[in-house]
């Protein structure tokens, strides 16, 4: 039996692409952020492993690759932060600032 969104069309979003609608879907879908058990793994056409978390609207199935920005991003969402922006406008998400964990500060020379 075939689920009923069997016919939508499918997006990978990377970053830089993500826009304030899907932003908000991201965040409805996943209010306290994404486990490992929602990480979708694929490979592209370039034969590279993909992770994503799917978000579905009524035509169109949203695979967001997955990433220190995003989960940033999401963590530190506020609707009135892009209330000046198109939901459409991938301009509109900035990247966040990330703290780079592998960076050390000590000088052992």
């Amino acid at each position: 039996m075939k689920k009923g969104n069997d016919n939508l069309k499918r997006v990978i979003v990377d970053f830089k692409k993500l826009t304030p609608e899907i932003l908000a879907l991201l965040v409805d879908r996943y209010p306290d952020g994404y486990d490992d058990d929602q990480i979708i793994s694929f490979k592209n056409q370039h034969n590279e492993i993909i992770e994503a978390v799917e978000v579905t609207t009524k035509d169109t199935k949203y695979l967001v690759k997955v990433s220190t920005k995003l989960a940033v991003t999401m963590e530190n969402y506020d609707e009135d932060d892009y209330e000046d922006f198109a939901g459409d406008d991938p301009d509109a998400v900035q990247d966040p600032d990330v703290v780079d964990e592998d960076t050390d500060d000590d000088d052992n020379e």
